[in-house]
């Protein structure tokens, strides 16, 4: 009788296992006419992000099959959401649209979405406590929050990596990115994305170092670009920084470095350093409300 019920008990273990592991699938789909109580398979695709979430093994993908509102969401393990080609998206109303709390290890990819704000919602992208090991956000378009676009605010850690490519944040009472740390260092790079119509463009917070290359920065109502957190440095190359209600760029407590920009139309200073601007000969600064950078650090001309 022992012996039987030993039996019976590893074939449980054995079948709830088995269970498990299929639930969690590498690749997983949602659609906009799907369900969640579904296994998220291709022909049986789950309706929102959240539900999928659960049902996608770590490191594996959700992809989206057709148009839709795919809900918030929140991430705790390495994974990718990808909604190219389909007009897939999240409409956050007073929350955060997608929220990242993971791992040390993990990687985490956002491919292909629209997320609005809806004029109420919270942050589009935040990533808080641990840093990730990385964060890419690709194609996406990011707007109409009451806070920041993508937002970085993590507390634990030594090392992140935010990697911002072919994508917009616009139209965001806060900035269209932040980024901070309370200890380690996050880096950002940030390409061929534009940062336009928000409190500050791009916003260089305590411990981060931002990259940014071939981007816009223009018509946010503050600066297109501020670093004003102890060791926040903004590197721009390579973009167009005007049309801002106040600096082009500015340094109060960090460090801008701008190289091949050009920088017009501000309302305020093209290039203002409290702290530190370092400037290169190879910059276009005209037509601001005060041209020049009278406390910049010339860098050299190459």
């Amino acid at each position: 009788m022992k012996k039987a019920l030993h039996l019976l008990a590893a074939i449980v273990f054995t079948c709830a296992f088995a269970s498990l592991a299929q639930a969690q699938a590498p690749r997983t789909w949602v659609s906009g006419v799907g369900d969640d109580v579904n296994p998220c398979s291709r022909t049986a695709p789950c309706k929102t992000f959240a539900g999928a979430i659960s049902k996608t093994a770590p490191c594996g993908e959700i992809d989206a099959l057709d148009p839709g509102g795919f809900g918030t969401v929140s991430i705790t393990k390495s994974i990718t959401i990808d909604g190219t080609g389909t007009l897939a998206g999240i409409m956050s109303t007073s929350a955060n649209a997608i929220t990242i709390n993971v791992a040390s290890t993990d990687v985490v990819t956002i491919r292909g979405l629209t997320i609005d704000g809806n004029c109420n919602g919270l942050q589009g992208i935040r990533v808080i406590n641990t840093m990730p090991k990385a964060v890419n956000i690709e194609d996406c378009t990011i707007f109409r929050f009451t806070l920041n676009g993508i937002d970085w605010s993590t507390t634990g850690g030594t090392l992140g990596q935010l990697n911002v490519r072919n994508t917009v944040s616009r139209n965001n009472t806060g900035d269209g990115i932040a980024a901070t740390s309370s200890v380690g260092q996050v880096k950002a790079t940030l390409e061929h994305s534009s940062f336009i119509g928000n409190g500050n463009g791009v916003h260089a917070k305590t411990n981060s170092r931002i990259t940014v290359d071939q981007c816009q920065l223009s018509g946010n109502s503050s600066n297109g670009a501020l670093a004003d957190g102890s060791v926040g440095v903004a590197r721009i190359s390579h973009s167009a920084i005007n049309n801002n209600g106040a600096s082009g760029v500015s340094a109060t407590t960090g460090v801008v470095s701008i190289n091949s920009c050009d920088i017009y139309n501000n309302a305020g200073t093209g290039a203002s350093g409290g702290a530190a601007v370092e400037t290169y000969a190879n910059n276009r600064i005209q037509a601001n409300g005060t041209d020049g950078c009278a406390s910049c650090t010339p860098r050299g001309n190459n």
